[in-house]
């Protein structure tokens, strides 16, 4: 058990050298392989870091696995994707099989524990096929933002949770909880300090892996790739989040890929998502690429659990995160009470979480990739 806990790194500097020292390791198998990166503007010295190489005989399939779209999210993607290079990787046929591996792709999320980029930014908001940041798309949410974008400090909890669970209790009432659950989810364009804000262009970070992914498609004719998140879903059953674009069911992948668990990212199965990576990917496929073959889905571990509690506390928790970041808190105390409860939504420290995590990546991986044929049954 604790070989498992070691995979979590505990701070992005840490993930990234871990990440780095992996290249000795993969060039033993893939003599071509090199680690580059893209440094971020600004002062810190934050980098998505990927290690790329071509199949040794014949560039048949590509394995792509990417972390930290949600910055915070990425303390658990990287040891997914630590878990991934130990155990899996040497069961590729370098032969015909490239890799890329993402590290980070939002860092400053990451190294900042928030799930946005510098900019408030939602990145799984900004992938949209046509670039159409619209202000104006999914006006509803003009009725929730008063709720969930407080303009004061954090002055007591119990009172802010309170106010919170009311106003939410009323706007239910009003519209229903269906309706505002796809509200809040799916994105806006027009709220910069809000929740799920997708920016007005595409940022840095989506146009570097745009890059990346257009260059994969171009090269090989079968495309895997495998995106980590954490917190939404069962708390104790990772889920694999498929594509509205993907036309083979939810129920037929189960049986596939031998996995208990598997959902569309649409409002019936999981929640929907405009400008979300995973669709930029079968979009660039289809329109580009459509001779290729694709199969793409995010790991969602969950997080609070998918029963009323955690359906509550998860929007809560980003609230009062956003809002202690934006206004600032009473005192300090108060602060590390904010953050301690988003860092749990997003990155648990639970040992027996922490474990079962792992035993789910390890069927998931097992199971795509024996059916994609990437590795024999």
């Amino acid at each position: 058990m604790e070989d498992l806990l070691a995979l979590f790194p505990e701070t992005y500097e840490t993930s990234r050298e871990c990440f780095r020292q992996n290249l000795a390791v993969i060039q033993k198998q893939w003599t071509a392989a090199e680690l580059s990166h893209h440094r971020l503007p600004g002062d810190e010295d934050l980098t998505i870091d990927w290690i790329q190489s071509n199949a040794l005989v014949k560039n048949e399939k590509i394995l792509i696995l990417t972390t930290a779209e949600h910055g915070i999210e990425g303390y658990v993607g990287s040891a997914m994707q630590q878990r991934f290079i130990d155990k899996y990787l040497p069961r590729l046929d370098p032969r015909t099989t490239g890799l890329l591996l993402v590290h980070a792709i939002n860092p400053w999320g990451m190294k900042h524990h928030r799930r946005v980029n510098a900019d408030n930014i939602d990145l799984n908001r900004t992938f949209l096929w046509d670039e159409t940041f619209d202000p104006t798309f999914n006006p509803e949410y003009d009725f929730l933002n008063d709720s969930i974008n407080p303009v004061k400090p954090i002055k007591n909890l119990a009172w802010s949770k309170l106010n919170f669970y009311a106003n939410l209790l009323w706007k239910t009432i009003l519209k229903g909880l269906p309706a505002l659950k796809h509200t809040l989810l799916i994105g806006q364009y027009r709220y910069p300090q809000s929740l799920y804000y997708g920016g007005k262009e595409y940022p840095d970070e989506t146009c570097t892996l745009i890059n990346l992914y257009r260059q994969a498609f171009s090269a090989y004719d079968q495309v895997l790739h495998l995106d980590m998140h954490t917190g939404y879903g069962p708390r104790f059953q990772m889920s694999l989040v498929n594509s509205v674009l993907e036309t083979t069911t939810s129920r037929e992948f189960e049986k596939r890929f031998g996995y208990p668990l598997v959902v569309a990212a649409n409002p019936e199965e999981f929640y929907a998502i405009r400008g979300d990576m995973i669709d930029y990917v079968y979009a660039l496929q289809k329109h580009e690429f459509p001779e290729k073959k694709l199969f793409a889905t995010s790991f969602e571990f969950g997080t609070l659990g998918d029963d009323l509690r955690g359906q509550l506390g998860s929007p809560r928790a980003m609230v009062f995160e956003n809002q202690l970041h934006w206004q600032g808190a009473a005192h300090e105390k108060l602060a590390a009470q904010v953050k301690h409860d988003f860092e749990e939504l997003f990155n648990p420290v639970a040992r027996d979480w922490r474990v079962k995590a792992v035993a789910d990546a390890d069927q998931a991986f097992d199971g795509i990739l024996k059916a994609e044929c990437y590795i024999a049954e």
